[in-house]
């Protein structure tokens, strides 16, 4: 007996709207985490700590997602699916809200966090204080690394969880009226 015999009304995502949409997400965040890490590894551009605050919201999407659309799949309770959703739609809300006040310190419009100067270094003996100052390279969070179109990463960080937030938020009303 397959998935598709077992309960055909939750084998399709098309049918299936909590499904489609925690699909959707998981996917969405693994392919924004796997660019960020992209942008860090092979084109050496290094995130600053609210970059990294940013990738949160990702981490969490990405096996939230996962896990919602397996337990719609199954014929999961919907108030559980429902439940899913709403974290995952609130959790890309508040990386918006993060992104866009990223992208504000990156304009200017504001001032950002007075720590983010980038990665503390162990700098261990004394006299080796000054050689490791020249060797660290301070990632600042109100300086743009990257711009395509003149929309920052954090600017994409919004685009990007405004349209996760959309798609739960669709995946929650259709799953509710169901």
């Amino acid at each position: 007996m397959t998935l598709a015999t077992a309960h055909p009304s939750h084998a399709s995502a098309a049918g299936n709207p909590a499904l489609s949409s925690a699909l959707a997400i998981a996917v969405i965040a693994a392919a924004t985490l796997a660019g960020a890490w992209f942008f860090q590894l092979v084109l050496e551009i290094m995130p600053c700590p609210l970059c990294l605050e940013q990738r949160y919201a990702y981490y969490l999407a990405l096996p939230l997602g996962a896990v919602v659309a397996l337990a719609a799949a199954r014929g999961a309770p919907r108030w559980l699916l429902l439940a899913g959703l709403v974290i995952l739609g609130l959790a890309a809300l508040a990386n918006a809200g993060l992104g866009a006040y990223h992208a504000g310190v990156e304009w200017g419009f504001w001032p950002g966090p007075t720590d983010c100067t980038g990665p503390l270094v162990d700098f261990g003996k004394a006299g080796s204080l000054l050689d490791q100052l020249d060797k660290v390279k301070v990632v600042r969070c109100d300086e743009v690394q990257w711009r395509f179109l003149g929309i920052s990463l954090a600017g994409y960080n919004v685009l990007i969880s405004l349209l996760m937030a959309a798609i739960a938020g669709w995946g929650l009303a259709k799953a509710a009226k169901a």
